[in-house]
């Protein structure tokens, strides 16, 4: 299928391109900003168009398109709610689902399929009541902006699937990552009693419910995108201090919230069991039904005050022909912003192979400093991992993945890193750690993307 994509920037967004184009699908994305910048952000290869919400969808997006995917929004749990941003939130969700349907119905015809990303904010605070997709509205501001938002979408004459999503839960990006450093040094406590239900779903089932719903006709009208087993807030809380092997901090009272983040605060402590009746009918497997089993999939090497680093990157050569470039240890300076002064010293072997050991020199904000890594894993064209010997971090284990894709490869990296002295060297330079290595990894994108990367 063509499919066109919103949303294609964030953290499910790229998620669910990348497993459309896995499964041999076309891609064409409408987003805001620089179609070069967005190109680059984008784990797959795709056709852009610039657009906002506040303008007509270019209808040359949807030539043979044959279905959609509309994810963007304005974040709800980013920031206070002020009327501009209460405004935002609405605006980006009716609207732009009000111009993606006025363009479908003058384009023609081609489109089959419409997949939206709702929320479970829908059904609004429901207490101990099971909310099903059966269920009735809220009456609070969400639920009124997901009843409107749903209903923009009555025009259309073709499949339509509201995909209404509780709490995604990745490490990189949304709620539980926001939680972690919070709950790294044992301050994450339980919300108000503790007894809310808290609707949640692993990333990777998010992903899954909206590409099945996406190809299997037999997916119409609402699903509901939550794990299988209703949790309560207390539960939530006890399973991520079990998970990361924390103490668990104080309790944080509803009237600190509210304080804290004013009518936002009613979305924190709002309480919603929801269940995802439909999506079990129709026989989707849920690959985590445990919210155990699920903060172990995320979080199994993020304890000890071990931090994740995560890039993707598409480039239109197959991996035999971009791997080469990574065999040679004189490339890296190419890739390493100048601020380093990063030079290469020698390695133990002629040609790099598992257990090479290389020899770095650099600066660190005016620090000189040596480093050393070795190879622990050598896969030509799918794989090589190196771990820090000698240098600035307590551990620095950086894996790198070349999986073909879409008639070119998918370029994975994700560094695992401590800092030394523990709470010290958080509390003391976390931050600025954390701001360096994504300044790095943005210079070796743009890079690699000026060497590899024209399409």
């Amino acid at each position: 299928m063509r499919v066109l994509l919103t949303g294609a920037t964030g953290l499910i967004g790229q998620s669910v391109g990348r497993e459309l184009a896995r499964r041999g699908h076309q891609l064409v994305v409408l987003a805001r900003g620089q179609i070069e910048n967005v190109r680059r952000t984008l784990p797959f290869p795709a056709e852009i168009f610039n657009w906002s919400h506040e303008e007509a969808v270019p209808l040359e997006a949807l030539h043979q398109v044959d279905a959609v995917v509309h994810l963007a929004g304005e974040p709800v749990a980013e920031g206070n709610w002020t009327d501009a941003k209460k405004q935002r939130i609405r605006d980006t969700r009716i609207l732009g689902t009000r111009a993606l349907v006025n363009a479908i119905s003058q384009s023609g015809g081609s489109v089959k399929c419409f997949v939206l990303g709702s929320a479970v904010g829908y059904y609004g605070d429901a207490g101990e009541a099971e909310c099903h997709e059966g269920s009735p509205s809220g009456e609070d501001f969400l639920a009124q902006v997901c009843r409107d938002w749903e209903a923009e979408l009555a025009p259309l004459r073709c499949r339509k699937v509201a995909v209404r999503t509780g709490v995604v839960l990745s490490s990189r990006g949304g709620a539980l990552a926001k939680m972690l450093p919070i709950y790294r040094e044992g301050l994450g406590g339980r919300l108000g009693d503790g007894q809310s239900f808290f609707p949640w779903i692993h990333w990777r089932d998010e992903v899954g419910l909206l590409v099945w719903s996406l190809e299997n006709a037999s997916v119409d009208g609402v699903i509901n995108a939550v794990a299988p087993t209703p949790t309560r807030q207390i539960e939530f809380h006890n399973e991520l201090c079990r998970a990361l092997d924390v103490r668990s901090g104080p309790p944080v009272p509803r009237f600190a919230l509210k304080m804290a983040w004013g009518e936002m605060a009613s979305v924190i402590l709002a309480s919603q069991r929801v269940v995802p009746r439909r999506a079990q009918e129709l026989g989707y497997q849920f690959q985590f039904s445990s919210l155990s089993a699920a903060l172990q999939d995320l979080l199994h090497d993020l304890r000890g005050r071990t931090y994740e680093m995560f890039a993707e990157q598409w480039l239109p050569q197959a991996p035999e022909e971009i791997f080469p470039f990574f065999c040679d240890e004189k490339n890296l300076e190419t890739l390493t912003p100048p601020f380093l002064n990063f030079s290469v010293i020698g390695k133990s072997t002629p040609e790099i192979g598992q257990g090479t050991l290389i020899d770095y020199r650099l600066s660190l904000h005016g620090l000189p400093l040596k480093w050393r890594t070795r190879i622990e894993e050598w896969a030509p064209g799918v794989k090589f991992v190196d771990t820090q010997l000698r240098g600035p971090y307590s551990l620095w284990h950086h894996t790198h993945e070349f999986e073909p894709l879409a008639g070119g490869t998918l370029m994975r990296d994700r560094v695992l890193y401590r800092l030394p002295l523990g709470f010290m060297g958080d509390w003391g330079g976390g931050w600025k750690v954390a701001r360096d290595v994504r300044q790095i990894f943005a210079y070796r994108r743009k890079k690699v993307d000026e060497l590899m990367g024209s399409r």
